[in-house]
């Protein structure tokens, strides 16, 4: 077997949120036919106890320990380097000498997840070199820019900006990008054409054996006609959407149907999330260990999301599970599904209470179909086949 250097922004495992769901069935993949090395960071405490699931499944592993306040505090650096200061997030000399490492040793092929952790790998001299952006993350700084005030909207400008040029630079650098979906990849064609000869879609995937609405699944102690979101919840897209729900479309919601519940599933939900299960019928479950027993009772999934980039993890779950999905234009964007027939799909408070009302009267139950969509259009293996022939040196 050859060998192969990954380098995902974040440590794979568990897959508990959309990034490591995608950075674990990559190496799952890779692994079948090489030698992995996984330079990776640890920024959840919780994950170091999975460490010997990595090490069993990879030739070796560098794990080095992220505090995120102290990560933010260094990537302030970034003002003074004109760095994006996500870039300057991960700026870490052990890493640079272990990737260093393994360069000098033979390695010969390089694929990188997220646009940061390309920096270990800009002087790499006969490699075969795959970024995976996954989503255009410059434009998610913006739409911050944009729903923000004065002077974090300029922070989240300028990051916009920066980063930007970064992942021009890195693309066309790289052998190879790749985007999460069609939407992601014909957007940074557009705004870097220089590189648009080699730049192409790797779609996410969900693993429909274990989001399976099949298995028996322990039932909750909770009302039936619930509402279920899942996501983190320290991730501003997710708070923004959550938030909105409970305030704008709840409350048109109950006007017709009272008892109606909503529930919030997801790590670390942040202060704002956590003030909404003081209100009657809201339940915010901060980490669980299963995901599926709360889609599987559900009477429904959300996917409210105003600032989204690429494709939804949460979506395709709910879909997997057999679940009618209810979703913002934002959450469908890059997902081959079509409302009315595999989700709905809503873009005001008074759409998406319309939606929830078909949903919870039993008009509409979309779920058969959803999960057929998946079935035909996201497995893992036939998602991920195209990285067999763009890490060999001959493509």
């Amino acid at each position: 077997m050859d060998d192969v250097l990954f380098l995902p922004q974040r440590c794979p495992y568990p897959p508990n949120k959309g990034d490591k769901i995608a950075t674990w069935n990559i190496l799952k993949h890779l692994a079948k036919r090489y030698r992995v090395h996984l330079g990776t960071y640890v920024d959840d405490p919780d994950d170091w106890q999975h460490a010997d699931v990595l090490r069993q499944t990879c030739a070796s592993v560098k794990l080095i320990d992220l505090d995120p306040r102290t990560a933010k505090i260094k990537s302030l650096s970034g003002f003074l380097t004109g760095e994006a200061l996500s870039v300057a997030y991960y700026r870490q000399p052990a890493m640079q000498a272990w990737v260093d490492e393994k360069l000098a040793s033979g390695v010969k092929r390089i694929f990188v997840f997220s646009s940061a952790m390309a920096r270990y790998v800009t002087r790499a001299p006969g490699c075969v070199r795959i970024m995976d952006f996954c989503d255009l993350d410059s434009d998610k700084w913006r739409q911050y820019a944009a729903a923000s005030a004065w002077p974090m909207s300029w922070v989240y400008a300028r990051e916009a900006d920066k980063l930007l040029a970064w992942e021009r630079r890195i693309a066309a650098d790289f052998d190879h990008s790749l985007f999460i979906s069609e939407a992601e990849t014909r957007d940074f064609k557009a705004l870097a054409p220089e590189s648009a000869h080699k730049v192409s879609v790797l779609t996410n995937g969900v693993d429909a054996e274990y989001f399976s609405p099949e298995r028996e699944y322990p039932r909750l102690d909770q009302a039936a006609a619930q509402l279920v979101f899942t996501g983190a919840m320290d991730y501003k897209p997710n708070i923004d959407a959550v938030v909105w729900f409970a305030r704008e479309v709840l409350p048109l919601l109950r006007q017709t149907h009272p008892q109606t519940g909503f529930t919030v599933v997801g790590s670390k939900p942040s202060a704002e999330v956590q003030d909404l299960a003081r209100e009657p019928g809201i339940h915010v479950t901060g980490r669980v260990e299963d995901v599926r027993p709360y889609l599987a009772h559900a009477a429904g999934v959300v996917a409210p999301l105003r600032i989204a980039r690429g494709i939804q993890n949460k979506v395709l779950e709910g879909m997997a599970m057999g679940k009618t999905v209810i979703c913002s234009p934002q959450a469908l964007e890059g997902i081959a599904a079509q409302p009315g027939q595999n989700l709905l799909l809503a873009d005001t408070p008074a759409a998406f209470a319309d939606a929830c009302r078909q949903v919870l009267d039993g008009q509409t139950n979309l779920g058969e179909a959803a999960r057929r969509c998946v079935l035909d259009t996201y497995a893992w293996d036939a998602c991920l086949a195209r990285l067999d022939t763009l890490l060999e040196p001959a493509a």
